[in-house]
C-alpha cells in the first residue's frame, strides 16, 4: 500500500511539474468599430463619397486581463457617387488596410512627428502590451488625441476608436487554444457588397462596405492555435440628387455581434447561423498551417470537403484570404 501511495505521489508531482512548465493559455479576442461619419455628399464640383472606416483590433490576453499581444489596423472603404446618384467607382475595387498601404497611406507629411500611420499603430501596440484594459482606458486623451508625454513622442493621431475596439476585443476574448509565446496576426479584406447599387426612381442608392476580419494565433511551428473570423456589412445610402440619406452615426454591428439577428439560419441548408458556421470553420482550421488552409477544397468559393460541409456551407473564400494575410503579418 505504501508503495502504491508513493507511486501516486510521484505521478502527482510529475503532473504538477509538467503543468507548471507548460505554456499558459491565453484568451483570443477580436473587435471591429465602424463609422460612416467621413462620408460626403456630391456637389457640382466634386463627387460624393460613401466612406466606411472600420477599426479592427486582435488581442491575446491572460486571465488577469493583461494584454500579451495586440494587432491594430483600419480599413477605409470608399466609393464615389455623382449628383445624379450614380456610383462612379469601379464596383470591383478592393481596399487595402492602412497597414497594408504602409507609406502609400501618405500620412507622414501631415504628422507633427513625421511618422506614418502604420508606425504610430505599431508604437501604440508596443505601448499597450503588458497593460490591463483599465490602464489602456486610462490613457489621457484630448478630443481623441493622446496627451501623455511618453506616448505623444510616437503617437499623435486620434486613437479614440482604437481604444474602443481594444475594450471590445479584451471584453469578448475567450480561451480558444492560444498559448503564451504564440504569434498573432490580423487579416482584412474589403470591397463592395451585393446590395451596392445606383440611386434610381425606385429608391436610394446604396454603397455596402463588405469587410472580413481574421484574428489568428500561431505556435512556433506555424500551426494555428486559435482564430476568430468576423465580417461587417455597412450601408451608406444616397439619393438621385447625390444627397446622403442614411444615419452616418449608427451602431454598425458585425455578423458575430448580430448573432441570430443576422437571420441566415432559415436559408442555410444545414440550419446554421453565420456565427455558428464561422466558429465551426475556426475549429476546423485549428492545428493546421496556412498552407493547409489554402489547400481546403472549394467549388466556386464554397467548401467541398465532406468533413467541413457538415458544419460550413457558406462562401469561405474571404475566410481563407484573411487567414493567409494574418499568417503573413503574425508577430
Amino acid at each position: 500500500m505504501k508503495k502504491i501511495i508513493s507511486i501516486l505521489v510521484c505521478v502527482a508531482l510529475v503532473m504538477t511539474m509538467f503543468t507548471a512548465c507548460s505554456p499558459k493559455g491565453l484568451k483570443t479576442g477580436l473587435a471591429v468599430v465602424s463609422s460612416a461619419g467621413s462620408s460626403k455628399e456630391a456637389t457640382e464640383e466634386k463627387d460624393g463619397t460613401a466612406q466606411v472606416d472600420s477599426t479592427a483590433v486582435a488581442v491575446l490576453v491572460d486571465d488577469k486581463g493583461v494584454i500579451k499581444n495586440i494587432v491594430i489596423d483600419v480599413v477605409q472603404t470608399k466609393f464615389n457617387f455623382s449628383t445624379t446618384g450614380e456610383i462612379t467607382t469601379d464596383l470591383g475595387t478592393t481596399f487595402d488596410s492602412k497597414k497594408e498601404l504602409g507609406d502609400a497611406y501618405d500620412m507622414r507629411k501631415a504628422s507633427p512627428i513625421g511618422k506614418e500611420w502604420f508606425e504610430q499603430a505599431e508604437a501604440l501596440e508596443k505601448y499597450v502590451t503588458g497593460k490591463t484594459l483599465a490602464q489602456v482606458k486610462g490613457i489621457a486623451l484630448e478630443d481623441g488625441y493622446p496627451t501623455d508625454e511618453d506616448l505623444t513622442s510616437s503617437v499623435t493621431m486620434n486613437i479614440s476608436s482604437i481604444i474602443t475596439a481594444i475594450e471590445k476585443a479584451v471584453n469578448n476574448a475567450k480561451h480558444l487554444g492560444a498559448k503564451a509565446g504564440d504569434k498573432l496576426g490580423l487579416g482584412i479584406t474589403s470591397g463592395a457588397g451585393s446590395k451596392t447599387k445606383n440611386a434610381s426612381d425606385e429608391g436610394d442608392g446604396t454603397v455596402q462596405a463588405y469587410s472580413h476580419y481574421g484574428a489568428v494565433s500561431f505556435d512556433k511551428n506555424g500551426k494555428i492555435t486559435s482564430s476568430i473570423i468576423d465580417a461587417s456589412q455597412t450601408n451608406v445610402t444616397f439619393s438621385t440628387e447625390g444627397k446622403l440619406t442614411s444615419d452616418l452615426t449608427g451602431d454598425f454591428k458585425t455578423k458575430l455581434e448580430l448573432g441570430y439577428d443576422y437571420n441566415m439560419k432559415d436559408a442555410s441548408p444545414i440550419g446554421k447561423e453565420w456565427f455558428e458556421q464561422s466558429e465551426a470553420f475556426c475549429d476546423y482550421i485549428k492545428g493546421k498551417t496556412v498552407a493547409d488552409v489554402k489547400g481546403i477544397a472549394l467549388v466556386d468559393g464554397y467548401p467541398a470537403d465532406e468533413d467541413l460541409l457538415s458544419s460550413v456551407t457558406m462562401h469561405i473564400t474571404d475566410f481563407i484570404i484573411v487567414v493567409d494575410e494574418a499568417g503573413a503579418v503574425a508577430k
